[in-house]
């Protein structure tokens, strides 16, 4: 092989590999749910691919950094999003003062009503004592000391709301530490293809 050919193929494998890394690390990156928060939508194990630029958006998935257990990571639905009033009165959502149909948790929400609602805040009163908020608004959550999401912030919660942990007990998020916009399921094969919000 000629000297110019051999380093015309080192060129080309190493253009390759540096491609590759930026797509990765920049612009697509696939993952694997891990825990049930996401069900219905997302199940655990599936595999799964983000985005790694752009806004998000209200009712989009995302994934960001735990902030309460460090080297993990949550997947979570963007709720609220700078500007927006949030608030949940009988199990329903309200974002701005307007009633919002949450079509994602439609079959979910059958066995549920008003007196046991599938969303619902857990407010403590002490180490092991708490209030249960069935109807409550940003305010209502510790920690957060806000009518409106503030810029810069997203208020999140997982799908399966009576088990996951989210904005409600973990804060408001911060949109710099998200990692990826969940937009595609791509195993196991009977679940391929896009995630509607």
């Amino acid at each position: 092989m000629k000297k110019n050919e051999l380093l015309s193929n080192i060129i080309w494998f190493v253009g390759m590999l540096a491609i590759l890394f930026a797509v990765r690390h920049f612009i697509v990156s696939p993952i694997q749910v891990s825990g049930d928060s996401m069900l219905p939508t997302l199940e655990n194990k599936e595999r799964i691919m983000q985005l790694k630029f752009g806004e998000p958006e209200r009712f989009e998935i995302v994934t960001f950094p735990a902030p309460d257990q460090p080297g993990k990571s949550y997947i979570k639905r963007v709720i609220g999003v700078p500007g927006d009033e949030i608030s949940f009165k009988n199990d329903q959502l309200y974002v701005n003062g307007e009633m919002v149909e949450e079509k994602y948790l439609t079959e979910v929400k059958k066995d549920y009503d008003t007196t046991n609602p599938y969303t619902s805040y857990k407010k403590p009163i002490d180490a092991s004592t708490y209030e249960l908020k069935t109807d409550f608004s940003l305010k209502d959550i510790e920690g957060i000391d806000t009518t409106v999401v503030p810029e810069g912030k997203v208020f999140v919660l997982g799908d399966n709301r009576p088990i996951s942990k989210d904005s409600r007990y973990i804060g408001l998020i911060d949109i710099k530490d998200i990692s990826g916009r969940v937009k595609f399921i791509f195993w196991p094969l009977d679940r391929f293809g896009l995630i509607e919000n």
